[in-house]
C-alpha cells in the first residue's frame, strides 16, 4: 500500500486546479485512510472486523481512481499501474483475511 501511496501522490499532481482540492485531495485522503487502517489491524488482537473495513475502503479507493481516469484527470497508464497496485494490496488483504477466519 505503501508503494500505491507514493505513486498516487505523483499521479494527481496532473490534476485540474479545479479538482486538485476536491477528487485528488480525497484519493489522496482515501490512501492514508487505509494505510492507518492496516496499521490499526496489524496492532489489533480482533483483525477480522478492521480487514473487512480496509477491503470496504479499498473498493471505494478504486471506484474514485476509476473516475478519475474515466473523466480524463488521470491518463490511462497511470491509472492501469495504480489499479495493478491496488489489486495487489486486494490480494494480499484477501490472503489475511483467510489466515484469520
Amino acid at each position: 500500500m505503501y508503494d500505491a501511496i507514493n505513486y498516487i501522490y505523483i499521479a494527481v499532481r496532473q490534476f485540474p486546479k479545479s479538482e486538485k482540492f476536491c477528487l485528488a485531495a480525497e484519493i489522496k485522503s482515501q490512501a492514508i485512510k487505509i494505510i492507518r487502517l492496516i496499521i490499526a489491524a496489524n496492532k489489533s488482537r480482533s483483525k477480522f472486523v478492521k480487514l473487512y473495513e480496509i477491503d470496504v475502503e479499498l473498493e471505494i479507493l478504486k471506484l474514485q481512481t476509476r473516475m478519475a481516469m474515466d473523466l480524463k484527470f488521470l491518463p490511462f497508464n497511470k491509472y492501469e499501474i495504480l489499479s495493478r497496485q491496488l489489486v495487489e494490496v486486494g490480494k494480499m488483504l484477501g490472503g489475511w483475511i483467510k489466515c484469520q477466519g
